[in-house]
């Protein structure tokens, strides 16, 4: 049984930051790739932010230069470092876990983000 459990969410101010964290049953060296998704109302669920086994980050375009995904071995636990937030930044936020061999994907609960203008 895998579980990811996120945490971090919460209501702030436009301009403001938050980090998520996102602990995992799994040691991350187990793991093909990890990233987060968020899905805001009425919108489908969209990447965010990517980082594959071998280092390497992906980000949307629309996050760029403000979000940071990281990882930290030893804990088990995957971040997303949100600076600068906006009003459209809104939504709930996934973890995911894709792990190896088999490329099972794995979604954690979900933490609300609110940024309020």
């Amino acid at each position: 049984q895998v579980q990811l459990v996120e945490s971090g969410g919460g209501l702030v101010q436009a301009g403001g930051s938050l980090r998520l964290s996102c602990v995992t049953s799994r040691s991350l060296y187990s793991l093909k790739s990890m990233g987060w998704y968020r899905q805001a109302p009425g919108k489908q669920r969209e990447l965010v932010a990517l980082l594959t086994v071998d280092g390497n980050t992906s980000y949307a375009d629309s996050i760029k230069d403000r979000f940071t995904i990281s990882r930290d071995n030893a804990k088990n636990t995957i971040y997303l470092q949100m600076n600068s937030l906006k009003p459209e930044d809104t939504a709930v936020y996934y973890c995911t876990i894709v792990i190896l061999p088999n490329s099972y994907r794995y979604w954690g609960q979900g933490t609300q983000v609110t940024v309020s203008s």
